[in-house]
């Protein structure tokens, strides 16, 4: 079968490998027909990053955990990339009952059990079943286990009755290609926080992690905001941002920081998606007294320079770590549903699944990948 595989920076290929197999009864095998690249997939694409960033943790300044997820050579290539895919069920295991074959699924990017300790805390991506180092997961190499990428002929998907989660009748599978990860993301930095904080005043430092600030920024709108501010330099961005309901902010590179400062200081919530110290160091400045910021970057400086005693001063709280998906796709595939949220508005470029080794280097805000459904 075919596999999409990153081998170095700017170039991509599909290269065989041998098709998966049922290996447990609780395994199954499904085909992805949609895929969404990550906001993360684009770094080591777009920059030749894997030798600084080895250089940069022998001297401890990359932080060591970088390596237990992506490798000693951080993204070094070949390995199978890709996280977010919509596919359908073509075999399952004899213990598995829950889902038939033809069901069209989200795979969510972390591989996990839902019975371990950690599972039933609903922290799947640190399942202690599943995984051997920091991470389980695809699409991010071996270092993150066995699993290839999602943007392949088939996929082995382990415990398939815990981690795939049917897509409801009627909803498109290109408005939630990223539901895998980055529309999931998106939905638990703002949702529960909101609930928390009803009507309350929402900041998005957008540009880093390009999709997750904006399909923030729609779920806020929808779910009652009173407020939202979307801050981001790109023009395409601020105008997917508008177009969702949000108030776009246009805020050049140069002279962020002051901009940025010179925002109101009364947010409730803040989503620090710039992926920068400085960022998450101005996204704290411009909460309200009893603030939540959730930063969902790659922060691989081993000192962000967090604003501690403003923090406590404010009486406020950071929230910092990897997206746990399976628990809020039941709840997120129902609002998209019944809400009819229309998170493809943020897909920027849809191409053809055989083009996906041109495409997905794409300098471009989301990109999806798709092909015609098997007719089950």
């Amino acid at each position: 079968m075919r596999e999409l595989q990153f081998i170095r920076t700017g170039r991509l290929e599909w290269r065989e490998r041998p098709d998966p197999e049922i290996i447990d009864p609780r395994d199954a095998i499904v085909r992805p027909f949609v895929a969404g690249r990550c906001d993360g997939d684009t770094l080591p694409i777009h920059r030749n990053v894997s030798r600084a960033m080895q250089c940069g943790m022998h001297c401890h300044l990359i932080d060591p955990v970088v390596g237990s997820i992506c490798g000693p050579i951080p993204f070094k290539g070949p390995f199978g990339i890709g996280h977010e895919c919509i596919a359908q069920v073509v075999e399952v295991g004899s213990a598995v009952h829950g889902i038939d074959i033809g069901t069209t699924v989200v795979v969510p990017w972390a591989v996990s059990c839902g019975e371990c300790r950690e599972c039933r805390a609903g922290l799947t991506a640190k399942c202690s079943t599943t995984r051997e180092s920091t991470l389980a997961a695809y699409g991010f190499g071996s270092a993150s286990g066995p699993w290839g990428g999602m943007v392949s002929d088939r996929l082995r998907v382990p415990f398939a009755d815990h981690m795939l989660v049917p897509v409801p009748a009627g909803v498109d599978p290109l408005r939630v290609a990223a539901a895998s990860d980055n529309l999931a993301d998106a939905w638990r930095c703002v949702v529960p926080t909101l609930r928390e904080r009803p009507g309350g005043r929402v900041l998005i430092l957008g540009g880093g992690a390009k999709s997750i600030g904006l399909y923030a920024a729609g779920l806020t709108v929808r779910h009652g905001a009173e407020q939202v501010d979307y801050v981001d330099h790109h023009p395409v961005r601020l105008d997917i941002a508008a177009r969702l309901g949000a108030n776009a902010i246009d805020i050049p590179s140069r002279g962020w920081k002051r901009a940025v400062g010179k925002l109101p200081k009364i947010y409730d919530i803040a989503v620090e998606a710039t992926s920068s110290g400085r960022g998450v160091r101005s996204a704290i400045r411009a909460m309200g007294p009893g603030g939540i910021c959730t930063a969902v970057g790659y922060y691989v400086a081993p000192n962000t320079g967090v604003p501690l005693m403003h923090m406590y001063a404010n009486d406020m709280t950071l929230r910092v770590g990897v997206s746990h998906v399976r628990p809020a796709l039941p709840e997120l595939l129902d609002f998209v549903a019944r809400d009819e949220f229309p998170a493809e508005v943020v897909t920027t470029i849809t191409a053809n699944w055989d083009d996906a080794p041109e495409a997905y280097t794409e300098r471009t805000t989301k990109l999806v990948l798709h092909r015609p459904a098997l007719d089950l």
